[in-house]
């Protein structure tokens, strides 16, 4: 009986021992499968996000691929024993998911202007598993401005911020055109120009992307060499982490435009002559075989420094008008366009801006419309509908004829300082056109700001909207909003953004120029903002914030919030000392005109000092990125010369302005210089009889714009004081003027 017992418990024992082995198989089986999951260039590209926004905390965090969600991107959210475990079928996706769970269990911000990225000493814990798919297929980023007006100075440190940014919001199509400049060179020495030719043809870095549009030639230049050689090494660097995280740059496409020296070399060749504010261009008819035969040598060069993910931007005119509006030659046009991308890449997916149907709207009738889309098969053109948020082309333009399109928000133009944007129009226009019939086949969102702006919270409604099913109620999120972006629920601060989503952000912008102050607008009596809100009531905000800075004052994004609403109400304070001086003028009062306009040059210094405290608000810090790229000071003072010409003058007339900054060291020593000029001038009609001559006036004025922009004069490039201090130093200054 004792040897039986014995045997039935070995017997026990081998079976258990079996079952043990069986599963730790399995286990080393699912661990296998686990490692594989986990170790793939998403995931390493996640991870290594993390770990540059997060530090030593970024240990906390496990990330996996998973596959889509069907055809859509994906990511989950899970705790798993002592970490958060962020899934994804890209490094995008898993990026998503972190920024994602960040903001929701966190209560942590990722911005452009501002971070609150100190996370919590443990790390809060994920109900269940949390899951979000994005409706958007393709999730755009960027307008060709953007790399004149915010990053043509921006090394590999800088860029590397922005792709992070850029992942931590979905973006999965960002248009890439960082060191286009080696490849025209190298098919214009194809093409037997000299380098003086191709000086002359090549812009200078701010305006390059404008070069890449059609719009001019040379403006700016000559580019140094050094300056070519460094950007095709930097576009390099900026495609390779993109497509590590999984996005699909979007690279350059043939235009047509071509420059000057080729109507000589090749005189038989058929080209129009455009016209485009101050400059005239150059565009290949895109019938003329020449056409296709540069086409082909863009296509290889590019390719060869840069490689290609099929999807080529092209814009052959972008704000000009086609030279026939003969429906068969659209057809052929668009058909040459698209087959100079296809000839040397069968998949080529044109990205075609709808700009121009708007801006030379009576040129484009629908047939006109429908000839050239209709060239191209669908599947290999998206349309990006530029300015939904105000002036939407997809209904009238019939949903593109049956184009994949995306719907896009402009939001800034000139990368101007302002406090504003729609937010209603986000959410609701969003959601309304996805449930509209005759949306057609709308594929995604594009946020194509001329900028990058200075209204993070503009930015963060964008991006989710391509991950949510459904509107948000945006008293709720805009609470939502500050309690992530400071960390936690204040309720003055929550109170401040109740104002601000009142105020700035119930509407969108308009038109580029209606709300900007009179600090930065020509001198003169003729010019006045339209602010579209109560001033008083933004001061309410401003004084909310200073209650709040108490708790939150060492907050970074805090206190970009606080300079930021501060700025634009005393911004647009400005206006009331403007309007003193002009009553003063007419009454020919001296004395009243002497106290409002020292009044009004004070209340520009203050303004200078309070964004001074911000590096994002620092003239001195852009013109030292500029002069960083030259190697001689030859080449440094043109790279200068630049910055300096992009934010005031531009051109040489017609767009002055356009690209203005509310920087600290723009407004000290340009605009206040600009209006004291003014001042003086007033003065002497006022104080000695002499007439006011407006034409004498400006052109003394145009000389000063053109002389500082050869000046070198430097200014701090990093920042000075407290913000927090300083405007709270403004406001005991200020803060009585307003009523509410």
């Amino acid at each position: 009986m004792y040897e039986m017992v014995i045997s039935i418990r070995s017997i026990g024992f081998v079976k258990v021992l079996a079952i043990i082995l069986v599963v730790l198989a399995l286990s080393c089986k699912e661990q296998s499968k686990l490692e594989l999951k986990t170790d793939t260039l998403s995931v390493k590209s996640a991870k290594a996000l993390a770990q540059r926004l997060l530090g030593e905390r970024a240990d906390g965090f496990a990330f996996e691929e998973i596959t889509k969600d069907g055809d859509k991107d994906v990511f989950e959210l899970e705790t798993r024993r002592d970490k958060v475990v962020i899934r994804g079928n890209n490094g995008v996706s898993m990026a998503m998911g972190l920024n994602w769970y960040l903001k929701e269990h966190c209560k942590r911000s990722v911005s452009l202007r501002g971070n609150n990225i100190n996370l919590p000493d443990k790390l809060p814990e994920i109900d269940g598993v949390f899951r979000k798919a994005s409706w958007a297929k393709h999730r755009y980023f960027l307008n060709y401005c953007a790399f004149g007006y915010s990053m043509p100075w921006w090394d590999w440190s800088q860029w590397e911020r922005l792709i992070d940014y850029m992942a931590l919001n979905g973006i999965n199509a960002p248009l890439a055109v960082t060191g286009q400049e080696a490849t025209w060179q190298a098919v214009c020495k194809r093409l037997g120009m000299t380098d003086e030719q191709i000086g002359g043809f090549l812009a200078g870095p701010p305006y390059l992307p404008f070069g890449w549009m059609g719009c001019l030639d040379g403006w700016g230049g000559p580019l140094p060499e050094s300056w070519i050689d460094s950007h095709e090494k930097l576009g390099r660097q900026i495609l390779d982490r993109e497509r590590a995280l999984g996005m699909t740059p979007v690279q350059q496409g043939f235009t047509g435009h071509v420059p000057a020296a080729l109507k000589d070399k090749f005189p038989d060749a058929k080209m129009h002559t455009v016209n485009w504010v101050e400059w005239t261009t150059y565009l290949l008819d895109p019938l003329d075989p020449l056409f296709q035969k540069i086409a082909d040598l863009f296509m290889e060069e590019q390719s060869k420094r840069f490689g290609s993910d099929h999807m080529y931007a092209s814009d052959t005119f972008i704000e000009m008008t086609p030279p026939s509006g003969e429906t068969s030659y659209l057809e052929n046009l668009g058909k040459a366009i698209f087959r100079g991308m296809s000839k040397s890449d069968p998949e080529a997916v044109w990205v075609f801006q709808t700009w121009t149907f708007w801006h030379q709207s009576k040129f484009w009738t629908q047939p006109r419309i429908k000839a050239f889309l209709d060239a191209v098969p669908n599947e290999q053109m998206i349309c990006l509908d530029l300015a939904c948020e105000d002036r939407p082309m997809w209904r009238r333009a019939e949903s593109f004829h049956g184009k994949p399109w995306l719907w896009c928000n402009i939001q800034n133009y000139g990368n101007k300082v302002f406090l504003g944007g729609g937010l209603d129009k986000i959410n609701d226009g969003i959601m309304e056109v996805r449930h509209d019939k005759d949306r057609g086949n709308l594929r995604g969102i594009g946020f194509v700001n001329e900028g990058l702006g200075y209204n993070p919270v503009i930015h963060d409604l964008m991006f989710e909207m391509a991950w949510r099913d459904n509107d948000v109620d945006i008293d709720s999120w805009t609470k939502r909003h500050a309690g992530y972006r400071y960390g936690h629920s204040n309720s003055d601060a929550e109170q401040a953004w109740k104002t601000l989503r009142e105020t700035v952000y119930a509407s969108p912008i308009k038109h580029p120029f209606h709300f900007l102050s009179v600090m930065s607008r020509v001198p003169g009596f003729e010019e006045k903002p339209d602010v579209h809100y109560d001033n008083n009531r933004l001061a309410e905000a401003w004084e909310y914030m200073l209650k709040a800075s108490e708790e939150l004052g060492e907050i970074d994004a805090f206190q970009f919030d606080l300079v930021n609403i501060a700025r634009q109400v005393l911004s647009n304070y400005a206006l009331v000392f403007h309007k003193q001086m002009e009553q003063a003028y007419k009454e020919k009062d001296a004395d009243a005109f002497d106290v409002s306009s020292k009044h009004l040059l004070q209340l520009f210094l203050d303004i200078d000092e309070l964004v001074g405290t911000r590096e994002e608000l620092l003239l001195g810090k852009n013109l030292e990125d500029a002069k960083r790229w030259g190697q001689t000071p030859d080449e440094k003072a043109i790279l200068e010369w630049n910055a300096r010409q992009i934010l005031t003058l531009w051109g040489t007339t017609e767009i002055n302005g356009y690209a203005r900054k509310e920087w600290s060291g723009l407004i000290s020593g340009y605009y206040h210089k600009r209006w004291q000029k003014f001042i003086d001038h007033i003065n002497k009609e006022l104080l000695k009889g002499e007439p006011y001559d407006d034409k004498r006036f400006k052109k003394e004025l145009m000389t000063f714009m053109e002389m500082w922009s050869d000046a070198h004069e430097t200014y701090p490039d990093k920042p000075i004081g407290s913000s927090v201090d300083v405007a709270q130093r403004m406001w005991s200054k200020y803060g009585m003027n307003f009523s509410f």
